[in-house]
């Protein structure tokens, strides 16, 4: 069986360690954020293609030529991939990987004839200190994650597909209502929450990731902004987002903090919107759509962790 192994491995970091393994099979990259922007359930399509294109040039300056080549190429080559006996996805705990997960069984189920999947994801193994995400383990841990891969369940598998295909449906209510099943994939619960409360707050307009940053500047001492930057990477939770992806955050929340003598502090817009004494949601209301929903169509309301539709 180990010499019919299709590993699908989310972004480059991961796959070179991956690769420095050794293990047989043919090694496939995903290289999407499809946990931003707008996402249809059709993988792959022209129409897919052209929406994500048009997202990733605007907000991260990326050109339909590199799409084309970094993660395009990737998918034409999983379509091509045949004569494997089971795939091994290597995705992290965080609703960064997790979105992209979903996606690529999305895709793959949907060309391929079945086939027993297997998921290597960040978990505290036995004799190992502490929880790291895979891109940072040791190849020995690493390699342990590897032998105690998870074999996922057809209900697995569907559960996912579903998951997906609510994301990039314009109704995130429906897509709350899957957090209580469980599956063998331990962390979806938790990024569907995250997703979730990416939605603007109900009293504030800022959602919980936003106010999470506003707390950093409130009650870390920082000094500039690319520290403010790397606090908010290392205490963002289950999200999982990059340097270029926190970046547009804090552009986002420029209006709420403010370099003065060499401190990171709070402007009275930021104080106003973590005490609940104002609602910014017109001011940072915009036309950006995480899935198949736009953000600003939907609040979170903290108290009942409902999706209210507006």
């Amino acid at each position: 069986m180990e010499n019919k192994a299709l590993h699908i491995v989310n972004g480059d970091s991961l796959t070179e360690q991956v690769e420095e393994l050794n293990l047989p099979g043919q090694i496939i990259v995903w290289r999407e954020l499809l946990c931003e922007g707008p996402s249809l359930k059709e993988v792959g399509t022209l129409k897919f293609i052209r929406k994500r294109e048009k997202f990733l040039k605007e907000a991260y300056n990326i050109s339909s030529e590199e799409y084309k080549e970094r993660f395009v190429s990737q998918l034409k080559l999983l379509k091509k991939a045949k004569d494997y006996d089971h795939v091994i996805l290597w995705f992290e705990f965080d609703l960064f990987c997790h979105i992209n997960m979903l996606a690529t069984i999305s895709f793959y189920r949907e060309h391929k004839p079945k086939v027993p999947f297997y998921l290597v994801c960040s978990k505290r193994q036995k004799g190992e200190d502490e929880f790291l995400p895979l891109s940072r383990l040791p190849q020995k841990h690493l390699l342990n994650h590897f032998n105690k891969k998870i074999q996922l369940e057809e209900e697995d598998l569907e559960i996912a597909t579903l998951v997906w295909e609510l994301y990039c449906s314009n109704d995130p209510m429906k897509l709350k209502k899957q957090i209580k099943k469980t599956s063998n994939f331990e962390y979806l619960s938790s990024c569907i929450r995250a997703h979730i409360e990416r939605f603007p707050n109900s009293k504030t307009g800022i959602n919980s990731l936003e106010k999470n940053v506003l707390k950093l500047v409130e009650n870390q001492q920082i000094s500039s902004i690319n520290q403010l930057l790397g606090y908010a990477l290392q205490y963002q939770g289950y999200y999982g987002y990059s340097d270029s992806q926190m970046e547009r955050v804090l552009k986002k929340l420029s209006i709420f903090y403010t370099l003065e003598d060499n401190r990171v502090v709070l402007t009275s817009k930021g104080k106003d919107a973590l005490s609940q004494k104002k609602n910014f949601y017109q001011e940072l209301k915009n036309e950006e759509c995480l899935g198949g929903a736009r953000i600003f169509d939907f609040l979170y309301d903290a108290e009942s962790h409902k999706v209210l539709k507006l």
